[in-house]
């Protein structure tokens, strides 16, 4: 089992920046299973519309991807020894306001369709 625990949202105003972190743990690293063993993506959900990708990184970073809406604007990343990923975010605007999730597949191929865990999300928020 991991535990996906997102950090980091909040309110900002348009055209400002977020970083967003994930830090996982649980039973499946328990006997030193390394976090490298999974890839992870990020998705978020704003009211009334359906849980939309946004990036994706393999588990030892040389693989990433980008939904076409945040390209050149979001930025992810990880650090295997602290079992962490983070997703940096700049340019917001209030179309970006959503929850965010944190997400994790040991295949990096099925990121966009499948998914292990869920962490629970972090707010963002963008407005003036």
């Amino acid at each position: 089992q991991v535990q996906l625990d997102e950090s980091g949202g909040g309110t900002v105003q348009p055209g400002g920046s977020l970083r967003l972190s994930c830090r996982a743990s649980g039973g499946a690293f328990r006997f030193g299973r390394p976090f490298s063993d999974y890839a992870v993506a990020w998705f978020r959900q704003a009211p009334g519309k359906a849980r939309e990708y946004l990036a994706g990184i393999s588990g030892t970073a040389h693989l990433t991807d980008y939904a076409d809406s945040v390209k050149g604007r979001f930025t992810i990343s990880r650090s295997n020894p602290d079992y962490t990923a983070s997703l940096r975010m700049t340019r917001l605007s209030p179309s970006d306001t959503a929850t965010y999730y944190c997400a994790v597949n040991r295949d990096y191929r099925e990121l966009r369709d499948e998914i292990e865990y869920w962490g629970r999300g972090t707010q963002v928020t963008v407005s003036s």
